[in-house]
This record gives C-alpha cells, sequence and structure tokens, in this order.
C-alpha cells in the first residue's frame, strides 16, 4: 500500500514511526449450519445456540463443537484470517445416528438399542426401558456399527519345550 505523509518538526529532534493497524479486535459473522438442523453448537467451548446461527468470530483459530441427540458429536477446526470478511458459511454433516432404528409400518421410527430379534418379537431399549414390537409391525430394522466388546479370556501360556 503506498500513501503520502507530511511531518513538519521544529526544535528537538522528532522520529516517526509506521506502524500497521492491529486488527486482532476484528469480528466477523458466519453462518453455521448442520445435517440435520438442530445441533447445539459450542464456540471454543462456550455454547451459542442451536443450528442454523449466526455467529460473530474475531480473528484467530478456533472451535466449533457439534451434538444432537442420538447422533455422534463432532468438532470442526476453524481459522479466521485478519483479511476474511463476512458472510460466509459453514455447514456440518453430523455423524450416523448413535441408535438402532427400527421404522414400523405405520411410518413411526423407535431408535434405541436392539435388544434381541426372534420370529415373533423384537425387543428394544428406548431412554432406559424395553420395549417389545410385534415382529410383523417392522418395516425395516437399520443396525449402527459398534465396537465389539473385549471378550475376558484368561492369557493363553505357550508351551514349554
Amino acid at each position: 500500500m503506498k500513501f503520502e505523509s507530511t511531518v513538519m518538526a521544529s526544535g528537538v529532534p522528532a522520529s516517526v514511526s509506521i506502524q500497521e493497524i492491529s486488527q486482532a479486535a476484528k469480528t466477523i459473522s458466519l453462518t453455521v449450519n448442520t445435517t440435520p438442523q438442530g445441533a447445539m453448537l459450542k464456540l471454543d467451548g462456550n455454547e451459542v445456540g442451536v443450528t442454523p446461527r449466526m455467529i460473530y468470530v474475531g480473528a484467530g483459530k478456533h472451535t466449533l463443537a457439534f451434538s444432537k441427540e442420538g447422533f455422534t458429536a463432532g468438532n470442526f477446526p476453524l481459522e479466521i484470517s485478519r483479511d476474511d470478511v463476512s458472510g460466509g458459511t459453514v455447514s456440518y454433516e453430523l455423524g450416523a445416528s448413535a441408535f438402532d432404528s427400527i421404522e414400523l409400518r405405520d411410518g413411526s421410527v423407535l431408535n434405541g438399542d436392539l435388544v434381541s430379534i426372534s420370529g415373533m418379537d423384537v425387543e428394544i431399549r428406548v431412554g432406559g426401558s424395553i420395549q417389545h414390537i410385534d415382529r410383523n409391525k417392522i418395516k425395516r430394522v437399520m443396525l449402527t456399527q459398534r465396537e465389539a466388546p473385549a471378550a475376558n479370556l484368561p492369557p493363553t501360556t505357550a508351551p514349554n519345550p
């Protein structure tokens, strides 16, 4: 950036220095959205509301954290430079459902932890209580991948020669 300046001084010698104006206090606005909408949004650990949401962010490194019941929570690193301008958008897709889903023939969906399936009955734990559903009323069962529990096996010993 070029500019012209005139300085006039008299008496004791003076020094002049030119410094860049700090923009650290500059904030910009961003619209934050999630799929699905309605996730709790945290900016640097502080709750700022539910998505979709317009937030104001200062220059620097930040973390957006998203959580919604029934979905895997997630984080999004965000870096704002001093040259960024307002009006941007951040879109975040929440992780897969944290629960198994049972879609009934009437169109309703139950989300919980599948306990068992037999030829005539399905057991699903929803909100801590087990519900029994007639197998003929179920249209589809969608299971969520989970880590297998570690088997508590005794340690193996090598045979002595």
